[in-house]
């Protein structure tokens, strides 16, 4: 396969989340999981500096050719060698966001087909064979989107309705129709942040990360991102202050192992926000983030216990983290067995599981609870109220489980 990228546009160097739209169109390929032989990008004198603003890791993950004169997408196929000339073509605009699920999705046609954007204001073309339908058309002055307009009147192409392209995400744990639509402004670039940040929020989650985080989320991702600031920073130095927290927790410092702990919550949806965003998802960053989330619960448990009980090991609230602490654990068993047998997440497989996981026992709940616990000078109240709902978590996830064991997942939820 070979990629053509009309750069001519001056938005093309538009930054969008720290990145010119260039680039993020380039890391787009990258994460379709396209290998071309080929990327050419076609540029005018309004962007020949476009090569020079790409980071060095990225020029060398891509065979990468630039066109400094103006050459059309037919001038640029009948320039082929003849051996090429087989290779299917992808042909796209750099001032466009495209869904890499639509370029997987295309890669993995075979024939000629031309999916359009928002708008019909952008548009990205398959090509395959000759190129017969660009011969019959003067391209000289025709944009990517009046070409694809042209070539669909003859006929000789079919047209992929983005709504045929499967919608469901499983990292996030939700179903998000795939995107392709132009950024022609600066007004229409905050539009597309705004777009992108909220499309990167799991589809079921926690009360707090849905309704009250995102605005904070928001203010920091955008100028961590227009600062490059790499998203395993905010990974480490989260680990760092979560820790933290524990020996303030034990020692009854609560007012700032609460402020570590609401910072962390609020960080926790920073660095994964990043790392999508600014194509930066790492297994390094993958194991910082879901392993911090899977450990740290019931170490701040056992701390809340330790101070309640006045560092007494055999005090009956210390009891109570242990139980704590297995049942969590059991329900992180429960939930990876769900997930391995049914193919989908036990948090988003229906409306009533999105529904619930809202609200059951998590860290994003509890510790909230807990707070207004001590506040009403009733925390050992509280914490036992924790252990409750933790226990009531479990037995409703292991009822799922049992309910969907012989269930396969659904076309709902197939990649």
């Amino acid at each position: 396969m070979r990629i053509w990228i009309d750069a001519t546009n001056p938005m093309s160097a538009l930054r969008l989340f720290g990145m010119t739209l260039l680039e993020r169109q380039l890391h787009t390929l990258l994460e379709a999981g396209l290998e071309p032989a080929e990327v050419y990008v076609q540029l005018a004198a309004e962007t020949t500096n476009l090569p020079a603003l790409l980071p060095a890791p990225l020029l060398r993950r891509l065979p990468l050719q630039w066109g400094h004169d103006s050459r059309t997408l037919g001038e640029y196929r009948t320039s082929l060698p003849p051996d090429a000339h087989a290779d299917p073509l992808l042909a796209l605009e750099a001032d466009a966001v495209i869904d890499s699920r639509l370029l997987h999705h295309l890669a993995g046609l075979s024939g000629s087909w031309i999916a359009r954007g928002e708008a019909e204001q952008t548009a990205v073309l398959r090509l395959e064979g000759d190129g017969s339908p660009l011969n019959s058309i003067d391209v000289s002055a025709c944009s990517l989107p009046e070409l694809a307009e042209k070539i669909l009147r003859q006929g000789s192409v079919q047209e992929l309705h983005l709504s045929e392209v499967p919608s469901h995400i499983r990292k996030l744990r939700r179903d998000l129709p795939v995107y392709l639509f132009c950024v022609a402004d600066p007004a229409s670039r905050d539009r597309a942040e705004r777009f992108l940040f909220w499309s990167n929020y799991k589809g079921s989650t926690d009360f707090f990360t849905k309704y009250v985080y995102p605005p904070l989320v928001w203010r920091a991702v955008r100028p961590l991102a227009r600062w490059r600031v790499h998203p395993n920073v905010i990974s480490l130095f989260n680990v760092g202050i979560t820790f933290l927290a524990v020996p303030l927790f034990a020692q009854s410092y609560w007012l700032t192992g609460f402020t570590l702990a609401y910072t962390m919550s609020v960080l926790d949806s920073v660095d994964g926000k990043l790392a999508r965003l600014t194509f930066r998802a790492s297994t390094l960053g993958n194991i910082l983030d879901h392993g911090l989330d899977i450990i740290h619960p019931p170490v701040w448990y056992f701390a809340w216990a330790w101070a309640l009980g006045a560092g007494d090991i055999t005090a009956p609230v210390m009891q109570l983290a242990v139980w704590m602490a297995v049942f969590y654990v059991l329900d992180r068993i429960v939930a990876a067995l769900f997930s391995a047998r049914v193919g989908r997440s036990i948090h988003g497989c229906t409306p009533f599981d999105e529904r619930m996981r809202t609200w059951i026992s998590r860290r994003n709940i509890n510790v909230p609870f807990f707070m207004v616990g001590l506040l009403l000078g009733l925390p050992v109240a509280a914490f036992s109220v924790i252990v409750v709902w933790q226990v009531v978590s479990l037995g409703l996830h292991a009822l799922r489980l049992v309910q969907f064991w012989n269930r396969k997942e659904r076309a709902r939820g197939a990649e």
